[in-house]
């Protein structure tokens, strides 16, 4: 068992690196501690309550860890767990801001950032988090979303579905160049204010219908273009992107969502350009998840994505 809370499983012998699984490799970071992957759990559904979504979403870092701490080390990268922000008193803005403070506190200290939703309000909170690191530095930033919903909505109060419009305008107001691009949008999942909305702010998106294996090829060559420019990633993944017979543990199941044979390459992309800085993966709600299998593959993805970027990251 590790001695982190909520990580443990399986001991293979004999106990050395190349048996190594995730539990027995996490540690709780340390002002001093060398630079790695560390993630950072947002329980929260405040956002997805708030949205009119399914709620469950709070209990998403527990699950995840769950499903992380059995998979396997693959290389010697510090692995750290800084922790949970908990919403348990409606109050989302003051979480985003606890969590965003966090955040930024781990990008200083040089780590990969990982957030572990939570319901995509978490988006909001880890771009505020990057906007603090930059603090008065102005480099280029790109958000990736995977997603079948642009989640772009104007709304009296924040909640899951106005994340990136509040992360571009609180860019636009304090000169920080942002682009944001989406994979996976629906159209029978977005209005067509919302399309009309990510039009006139410039956002690159592209249909769960414009992701076949056939697009594949010319969809990777135009998102590494796309990222050939910028200076710092966010990756966020929306786990209701995915088809609803790989992603059913979620608060709005998609009708059609993109494979992970289309995921994964377009997550290789972004790892491989070296500039990712944070990621996190959103919507995982764990009493709606048959067997697990929607925190299993979201903690795939996050596994994979990380060993990849760090090793992007080392040359």
């Amino acid at each position: 068992m590790s001695g982190v809370d909520g990580w443990g499983g399986r001991i293979d012998l004999p106990e050395d690196a190349s048996t190594r699984r995730w539990h027995q490799w996490v540690r709780v970071p340390r002002p001093d501690s060398a630079p790695g992957v560390a993630v950072l759990g947002f329980a929260c559904d405040e956002g997805v309550r708030r949205n009119h979504g399914r709620v469950g979403a709070a209990d998403g870092p527990a699950a995840l860890r769950r499903m992380l701490s059995n998979l396997p080390v693959l290389d010697d990268a510090p692995l750290y767990d800084a922790g949970t922000v908990a919403c348990t008193d409606g109050d989302l803005e003051g979480a985003q801001a606890r969590y965003a403070d966090a955040m930024a506190g781990m990008l200083d200290a040089g780590h990969l950032a990982v957030g572990l939703g939570g319901g995509h309000e978490i988006a909001y909170a880890s771009y505020l988090g990057l906007a603090t690191h930059l603090g008065t530095r102005r480099p280029r930033v790109a958000i990736v979303n995977i997603d079948a919903h642009f989640d772009l909505r104007r709304q009296d109060q924040g909640s899951s579905g106005t994340p990136f419009l509040q992360a571009i305008e609180h860019a636009r107001a304090n000169g920080l160049p942002l682009d944001y691009l989406v994979y996976g949008v629906s159209a029978a999942a977005n209005t067509r204010v919302l399309f009309d909305t990510a039009d006139a702010l410039g956002v690159h998106y592209v249909r769960d219908d414009e992701l076949g294996l056939l697009d594949l090829p010319q969809r990777l060559a135009e998102l590494k273009a796309k990222l050939a420019d910028v200076d710092a990633v966010y990756l966020t993944i929306d786990i209701d992107g995915l088809p609803h017979a790989m992603a059913p543990g979620v608060s709005a199941p998609a009708a059609r969502g993109v494979p992970m044979e289309v995921v994964e390459p377009l997550l290789d992309v972004v790892a491989a350009t070296g500039k990712l800085r944070l990621m996190d993966v959103a919507e995982l709600s764990p009493p709606l998840d048959r067997d697990h299998v929607t925190a299993r593959v979201a903690a795939r993805l996050i596994h994979r994505v990380t060993h990849a970027a760090m090793r992007a990251a080392r040359g």
